[in-house]
C-alpha cells in the first residue's frame, strides 16, 4: 500500500453544517481544532476547508450544495438528530478538554467516565458531546494499553 499524500492522514473525515463558517470557529474554540486550509466564496460561503487535531483532519463543509453529489450532505439538525457517524479524537487530557467543550457550550450527552475491560485490554478516559448543529464527537485518552 502506497503512503497517503504529505500532510494528509490515511483516512479523513468531511462533517457538514448548514453554517460551516460558524461550525470552523466552534470547533477551534470547543474542541481545540485548528484550521489548515479555509477556502472562502462568494458571501463568505465556504468553499473548501482543512481542520486539523494533532496528525488528524476533518474537513468542514456546507449542507445543499449546489453540486448534485452534496444535495444528500445535510446536517443532523436538519434530520431531526440523526446521526450516521460519531467522531472520536485522542487528546491528551480528557478532563481539561471536557471543561473548554462545556465552557463553550457544547452539549455533554456522556459524562467523563473510564472504560475499562481488564488488564489484557486497554482503558480509556471518554467522555460525548455534541456541537452545535448536531453532530456526535467522542473525545478519549488512553489510561493503559492492553497487553
Amino acid at each position: 500500500m502506497k503512503s497517503p499524500p504529505a500532510g494528509w492522514p490515511r483516512i479523513s473525515a468531511a462533517v457538514f453544517y448548514d453554517d460551516p463558517a460558524a461550525a470552523i470557529d466552534w470547533l477551534c474554540r470547543a474542541f481545540g481544532f485548528e484550521v489548515r486550509l479555509k477556502v472562502e466564496g462568494e458571501g463568505g460561503t465556504i468553499e473548501h476547508s482543512e481542520l486539523v487535531f494533532g496528525e488528524g483532519l476533518i474537513m468542514v463543509g456546507g449542507t445543499g450544495a449546489d453540486r448534485p453529489e452534496h444535495k444528500l450532505m445535510v446536517s443532523p439538525r436538519s434530520t431531526g438528530g440523526g446521526n450516521t457517524q460519531n467522531l472520536c479524537v485522542c487528546v491528551d487530557d480528557v478532563d481539561a478538554h471536557y471543561a473548554r467543550a462545556r465552557a463553550a457550550g457544547a452539549q455533554i450527552f456522556r459524562e467523563p467516565e473510564n472504560s475499562d475491560y481488564g488488564e489484557e485490554y486497554a482503558s480509556d478516559r471518554t467522555y460525548g458531546a455534541t456541537d452545535p448543529e448536531g453532530h456526535q464527537w467522542f473525545f478519549m485518552q488512553r489510561l493503559r494499553d492492553g497487553k
